[in-house]
């Protein structure tokens, strides 16, 4: 199964209350009181994000961080890459630090990038402003007029 982790999915919240108030420098405190997160959680999060370049950290009394771009600024990919690393469903990967025993042989040798290309790129399409709008990024759809919805199977008409 292909899933994130809880921390990826965290850094979702944290960074959606950020975008908030662009460019407003917040204390890793103010933010899991405000999300409901944990401290020890956030201020590792944000450790992690500003070492990706995600976040920005501000040192001395009034320090904490702040998120400097536009939720539509921040893609998905940006989020998962500074927490979890390249995107990828298996180590066979360009430039992968895990060797596998069979490259050498492997019929499948390069041919996994263009699946994870594929799927970094779909993530690339969505941002943190789309993650704090699914409503706008999936509208619902009404049928056109003259259709209508068809009766559940075993329904009497």
């Amino acid at each position: 199964m292909l899933r994130l982790n809880r921390m990826t999915d965290y850094a979702i919240v944290v960074l959606g209350q950020m975008a908030q108030d662009v460019g407003r420098v917040r204390t890793a405190a103010a933010l899991a009181d405000s999300t409901g997160v944990p401290v020890p959680t956030v201020s590792k999060l944000l450790k992690q994000m500003a070492g990706a370049a995600l976040v920005n950290a501000h040192r001395g009394a009034k320090g904490g961080y702040s998120l400097d771009r536009p939720a539509a600024a921040v893609t998905v990919t940006d989020i998962i890459q500074a927490l979890e690393g390249p995107i990828a469903l298996t180590a066979c990967v360009d430039g992968a630090e895990d060797s596998c025993e069979v490259e050498r042989c492997c019929p499948m040798r390069g041919n996994w990038n263009r699946v994870n290309q594929a799927i970094r790129s779909a993530l690339d399409g969505v941002t943190l402003a789309d993650m704090l709008d699914p409503e706008g990024m999936f509208p619902v759809r009404t049928p056109p007029a003259g259709l209508h919805a068809m009766p559940p199977a075993g329904a009497a008409e």
